[in-house]
């Protein structure tokens, strides 16, 4: 009974929630409704209320009109090519930052986050006197819609670093060593199993990348300006409300609106599935294969009935193991009896 006890598991402790003094559950969470109704969700409903004062027909009017859907086609397409030029360099960055030493890596980490600190104005000069008329590299792109790449391009492009640049500093490099090992080239490697690891980061630095580009204003304000042919639904809006028609500008803004709820909850799925395949990847930790040049499977838990008795890499092993032959009687035994 007592080795019984003794071997039985004990449960955890239970962790102890921290409160703030004087504040309790329900005190809690009222505040923090309260706060999230005045900053979010009262200025949503106003925006809905606007954009519906003069009823649906005319709402349907206004986000069909030929420059809404214009603007918002440019934003879309705009928008999809940045997120896929940033998913590529973005985890070249994030890389090169975790990976590798080099002279000036502090630097270039801070500078990662420029985009984040700088005000968008800004940003738009910036892009201006470096890709404008007077560009010292004497390419001038201003005004036009690679103007609007480049310009969402400077923006967006910390969201894909920083989700992925954690991804792998967490990342344990015993997996690659070992596949290496078992000879699998760096592509491989790569494939089957860094980026599977980094796959929910990506993505959701992804979603966050196309969510921030779909209302961008500041930087495209003056480097692509609101040509007609580069006007996007942001620039769109700012010239509805200066020509007095506030309820259009609040209709395209709805539109906006849902395509960025789309975003949030294509991001919430994607931290549930890389939560899983966390769990999913502990659960077989040390079950990996690498397909092998030679046709075969190789692994990091290789099945030991697939090798012959008392062998391991081709070298005879004295295990002492049920069915293996024993090794012959040296001469001195013999003596000695």
């Amino acid at each position: 009974m007592e080795a019984h006890a003794a071997n039985s598991p004990v449960a955890p402790p239970r962790a102890r929630h921290f409160r703030l003094p004087g504040v309790g559950a329900g005190l809690g969470r009222g505040v923090v409704v309260l706060w999230l109704s005045i900053i979010v969700l009262l200025p949503l409903a106003a925006l809905l209320d606007k954009s519906l004062s003069e009823g649906l027909g005319h709402f349907w009017d206004q986000v069909s009109s030929p420059g809404a859907k214009s603007s918002l086609e440019l934003i879309l397409v705009c928008s999809l090519i940045v997120v896929a030029i940033n998913a590529v360099f973005g985890t070249i960055v994030a890389w090169l930052l975790v990976r590798d030493n080099f002279p000036g890596k502090s630097i270039l980490n801070a500078i990662i986050d420029l985009p984040f600190a700088l005000p968008t104005i800004v940003a738009s000069l910036i892009l201006i006197q470096l890709w404008g008329k007077n560009s010292p590299v004497g390419i001038d792109i201003a005004l036009t819609r690679a103007a609007i790449v480049v310009a969402l391009c400077f923006v967006t492009l910390p969201f894909v670093v920083r989700a992925v640049q954690p991804l792998l500093i967490e990342m344990d490099r015993d997996m690659e060593e070992a596949a290496a090992s078992l000879g699998a080239g760096g592509l491989t490697v790569f494939r089957r199993i860094i980026f599977p690891n980094l796959l929910p980061g990506l993505a959701a630095g992804v979603a966050l990348a196309f969510a921030r580009a779909l209302g961008e204003y500041g930087s495209v304000l003056l480097f692509a300006g609101g040509k007609k042919d580069t006007t996007v639904a942001s620039i769109l809006i700012g010239q509805q409300i200066e020509q007095g028609n506030e309820s259009g500008a609040a209709a395209i803004s709805i539109v906006l609106l849902l395509m960025a709820l789309v975003c949030l909850l294509l991001i919430t799925l994607i931290q549930r599935w890389g939560t899983r395949h966390e769990r999913a990847q502990g659960a077989g930790a040390g079950g990996f294969t690498i397909p092998m040049s030679g046709g075969g499977i190789a692994g990091a838990a290789e099945d030991p009935s697939a090798r012959p008795p008392g062998s391991f890499g081709g070298e005879d092993l004295d295990t002492g193991a049920p069915g293996t032959q024993p090794p012959p009687p040296r001469e001195e035994d013999d003596q000695r009896e």
